[in-house]
């Protein structure tokens, strides 16, 4: 936190990363039950703050829950954070990868339980642009990028359709951090609105929520969790909640970089 500006580059703020991963684990107690491995990946694992916090929850709610954690992660410095995190929690480390996960998926056999991720916001993908567009054109919906390709200055939408590639038939959900890019840019026949549309006819949008501006270190610009479950309950069917919760936050003593608003327990709660 003390490095501001750049803290953004290697670092979710605490209180967001506790919203999102109590997000995907809500009505989730099924699948943490004694006895199962519940198993959690985030591709752009950072210093680990996601997988650590899934941990936490699980065992929270059952003390005797089994989690394998899995991430892979560009940053050299933040890889090794990560797994020395994962080694102090006795967590294995052969399931922390280094290097770039769009271009070079180092888990691409895996699929898992639940998946977290808050992917660089209007990062371009050109230096990665031929080994994306080889796998969409040579495997299309085979491989991570069959529905399309958003433009080449902002990936974010990338990470998801990597994200949903490793969903489980049985069923997984989804947790990701974007701004507003992937929802509004595009229009009709474009990379990012044939994204949209095969998410939204195989019905894998649950829930959208609009955050407070100015909660991430680097930017004080609109965010969104985006939760995403192939396997619906009836009642959630066909349909997509959007909740807005851009007033719920409180104001921070002393900002960090752009940093000003933070969510307390009982917001997230």
């Amino acid at each position: 936190e003390s490095s501001n500006d750049t803290a953004g580059e290697h670092f979710t703020p605490r209180d967001v990363v506790h919203l999102a991963t109590s997000l995907v684990f809500t009505n989730q107690d099924d699948k943490l039950q004694p006895g199962k491995i519940v198993t959690i990946y985030d591709p752009t694992a950072g210093t680990g703050g996601f997988l650590s916090e899934s941990d936490q929850y699980v065992q929270s709610i059952n003390s005797g829950g089994r989690v394998s954690l899995f991430g892979q992660e560009l940053n050299g410095e933040s890889y090794a954070i990560c797994k020395a995190d994962m080694l102090i929690k006795n967590q294995s480390i052969d399931s922390i990868k280094f290097g770039n996960t769009l271009s070079d998926d180092q888990l691409p056999a895996e699929h898992f339980d639940f998946m977290l991720a808050n992917p660089p916001f209007g990062v371009d993908w050109k230096k990665i642009e031929k080994q994306v567009k080889d796998e969409h054109r040579v495997k299309g919906y085979n491989g991570r990028f069959g529905p399309g390709l958003p433009r080449v200055n902002d990936g974010a939408m990338l990470f998801l359709l990597h994200l949903i590639s490793k969903m489980k038939e049985s069923g997984s959900r989804i947790g990701i951090i974007l701004n507003g890019s992937p929802l509004f840019t595009g229009g009709a026949g474009s990379g990012e609105s044939e994204i949209r549309r095969y998410i939204l006819e195989n019905d894998l949008l649950e829930a959208i929520i609009a955050l407070p501006t100015d909660m991430f270190y680097n930017t004080g610009i609109a965010t969104y969790v985006w939760v995403l479950n192939n396997q619906k309950p009836a009642e959630r069917q066909d349909q997509v909640q959007l909740i807005n919760a851009t007033q719920r936050f409180a104001k921070m003593r002393r900002s960090l970089g752009s940093k000003r608003n933070y969510l307390e327990e009982d917001q997230i709660n």
